[in-house]
């Protein structure tokens, strides 16, 4: 009955991914997605992926790496996910300090994690020495079964195209992306510099939909767009939404998911999600509008190494 934590193996990815869509069903995983994230990694960012066993079965994992894109340095991340039924056996606490030793090797000199907001997940954190800090919320929209707003009539001068007619060249896309992602409230302030890290991690990412990403164009430039990602049968996310600064304000960033969801649903998507930070207002206001409802909070905790 021993637990034992050990390093992931290709072979881990099928157990991974229950263990991943059990913890937190909110979020797109797919065994393909772990075994490209860990194969794509920068070499910067020190990735490493750990399992928890008990009695030769997989019911915890761990993520832990350096936010090498980040403007603060020796910021590093790890949430364990243990199985539910499984957890009161020391997987969590043996992933998070074999997480946290590995990290402080990397440089690391504070680690983050995000933490469930539930009685036990937040004792789990705190006991541990880790500090809440910024939160976020999932949300849920039944594509099967819900009303969509109807699509909207198109304004002269911007055009509605998929993600996929960018595939000869993504780098309108990936300078969008910089952009937006600057203004994204976060504990970890991120600039996006290195595009051929961004061409292996997410534009060829195995959870990326390119055809059914949305990109809106006003007089034939990137204006706004809403990534999609995908796990190929019934689970649609919103990876990012955004609109670059100096076109905010009307309405394109809601226009271009608007379109996405639509296409998603006619695909045969059943479930979407997306996830907010609390204080971003605007995307907030735009997915209940579109009939997310929040169906979990996770909170942003850190403890200081050393």
């Amino acid at each position: 009955m021993t637990v034992i934590v050990r390093d992931f193996r290709p072979s881990d990815a099928e157990a991974w991914t229950r263990v991943r869509r059990a913890a937190v069903p909110y979020l797109v995983s797919t065994p393909e997605q772990i075994t490209h994230d860990l194969a794509h990694a920068h070499p910067d960012r020190h990735y490493r992926l750990l399992v928890a066993e008990r009695d030769g079965e997989i019911i915890g994992t761990a993520q832990a790496g350096i936010a090498h894109d980040s403007t603060e340095p020796g910021q590093g991340s790890c949430t364990p996910h243990v199985l539910p039924g499984h957890t009161g056996h020391g997987a969590g606490s043996l992933l998070l300090s074999s997480a946290e030793e590995h990290l402080a090797q990397a440089g690391a000199t504070v680690v983050h994690a995000w933490v469930l907001e539930t009685p036990e997940s937040l004792e789990f954190a705190r006991g541990r020495g880790y500090r809440p800090g910024r939160s976020a919320h999932f949300q849920h929209l039944d594509l099967a079964n819900g009303v969509l707003p109807p699509l909207p009539e198109v304004p002269p001068g911007v055009e509605l195209r998929p993600g996929s007619d960018f595939a000869d060249d993504p780098r309108p896309l990936f300078d969008a992306d910089a952009q937006v992602t600057l203004d994204e409230p976060s504990d970890i302030p991120t600039e996006l510099d290195d595009y051929e890290d961004w061409l292996a991690t997410i534009w060829r990412h195995p959870t990326f939909d390119a055809a059914l990403t949305t990109v809106v164009l006003v007089d034939g430039q990137v204006a706004a767009f809403s990534a999609a990602g995908t796990d190929g049968h019934r689970t649609y996310s919103s990876n990012m939404t955004g609109t670059l600064r100096a076109v905010r304000g009307r309405g394109l960033a809601k226009l271009a998911k608007n379109d996405s969801l639509h296409r998603a649903r006619a695909a045969g998507y059943t479930d979407a999600y997306t996830a907010n930070d609390t204080g971003n207002g605007p995307m907030l206001a735009i997915n209940k509008w579109f009939g997310y409802t929040v169906c979990a909070t996770e909170i942003r905790h850190a403890r200081t190494l050393g």
